[in-house]
């Protein structure tokens, strides 16, 4: 008769960012290890994930161990493996699929967010709303000051053509019109664009598709708490158009290897960019391209989310006014400009003057329509 092996199996790491999630089986549980460097994140994170579990699904914290230089949270393990199991897998479905299980995981999705943010809703001072992903960014010292501090970048490849300093006096042209567009006062502007009271509720703060479990449930816990309801429309809604489908898998394939089917989608996630220099101006002509899953899901959470939050909190121009900051951190904040390709950044760049343009418009700016290329 074999003695059955009481002794956990830990599995590969899986890394997505600094911290690395070990799968751990025992004989009566599947569980995931996070191994962070940071203790006061890891502390964070126990404090959102206990209020997050009062609103929304999500796996149960089983275990906490501090060591020498990390923090160990052990989480149950929900079933994520090859392709499967978030709601980035329901966006890599072929075209030629039906979309049934996405539409309807929106629907459930978008009503407990509807339910949660009309429940716990209030006018909130900067203090107490979650700082991380914006306000702690633009503070001095913040990530803002990591990335462009004294960096005059180039705006094209040549290290002798025009840099970020001359948009304030060239300005750019972003498919055939111009913008104004002053970068060192964008980021003045953005130092205390955080600083006023903001219309807030309980949620897990980073809501991108690699955060949201299918079936439905909140992963990543560090961010969770009181956050803006205008950050996270602008994340998802940004994530969701331009940085999951194409720029965080191109610069971060290592955290998509257990969702190798995300790679086959870049390409049609892929905007058509082609920019020339005239007269010292930059031209950017720009077409953005989605798969249908992705604008089918960014039209669900608009139209069950968004307009019922806009109608209730930021009438008129209120929604413009109150993404702009988010959605603006969103586009200089999460990756080094200096870090991209010309193609890239000027893309970013482009984006960037629509959101300061002071005829923003969310809905055009967030236009799901896909075209062909200009001819440039």
């Amino acid at each position: 008769m074999r003695t059955p092996n009481l002794l956990p199996r830990i599995g590969a790491p899986l890394k997505f960012t600094r911290n690395r999630l070990y799968p751990i089986d025992t004989p009566r549980r599947r569980l995931i290890a996070k191994c962070t460097p940071d203790h006061d994140e890891a502390h964070a994170e126990v404090r959102g994930h206990r209020l997050l579990s009062d609103w929304y699904p999500v796996p149960a914290l089983h275990h906490r161990a501090r060591l020498l230089g990390h923090t160990v949270l052990v989480y149950e393990r929900l079933p994520v493996g090859t392709d499967r199991g978030l709601l980035l897998d329901l966006l890599n479905t072929p075209a030629t699929s039906d979309h049934v299980p996405l539409d309807a995981y929106m629907r459930e999705l978008t009503t407990t967010y509807l339910r949660v943010f009309t429940e716990t809703a209030e006018l909130s001072p900067p203090s107490a709303v979650v700082g991380k992903l914006y306000r702690d960014r633009a503070l001095p010292g913040g990530r803002l000051d990591h990335y462009y501090a004294d960096h005059d970048l180039p705006l094209t490849g040549a290290e002798d053509g025009p840099r970020l300093g001359d948009l304030a006096r060239t300005g750019l042209y972003v498919n055939g019109s111009h913008y104004r567009l002053d970068w060192s006062g964008t980021l003045r502007w953005l130092r205390t664009a955080f600083d006023s009271p903001v219309w807030s509720a309980i949620s897990q703060g980073d809501p991108t598709d690699v955060n949201l479990a299918a079936p439905l449930a909140w992963l990543d816990y560090d961010t969770a708490g009181r956050n803006a309801i205008a950050g996270e429309i602008a994340n998802f809604s940004f994530y969701m158009t331009a940085l999951g489908g194409w720029l965080v898998p191109t610069l971060n394939p290592e955290a998509f290897a257990q969702h190798p089917a995300t790679f086959d989608r870049v390409p049609a996630n892929t905007p058509c960019i082609s920019t020339h220099l005239q007269a010292g101006t930059v031209h950017v002509h720009f077409t953005d391209r989605l798969t249908l899953a992705r604008r089918r899901a960014l039209s669900h959470y608009w139209e069950r989310l968004v307009r019922p939050l806009a109608a209730r909190y930021f009438p008129g121009r209120a929604l413009s006014d109150a993404l702009r900051p988010y959605l603006v951190m969103r586009i200089i904040g999460v990756f080094n400009l200096a870090e991209l390709t010309p193609d890239q950044r000027l893309y970013l760049l482009a984006k960037l003057a629509l959101c300061m343009a002071p005829d923003f418009s969310p809905p055009g700016f967030f236009n799901l329509t896909e075209s062909s290329c200009p001819a440039h």
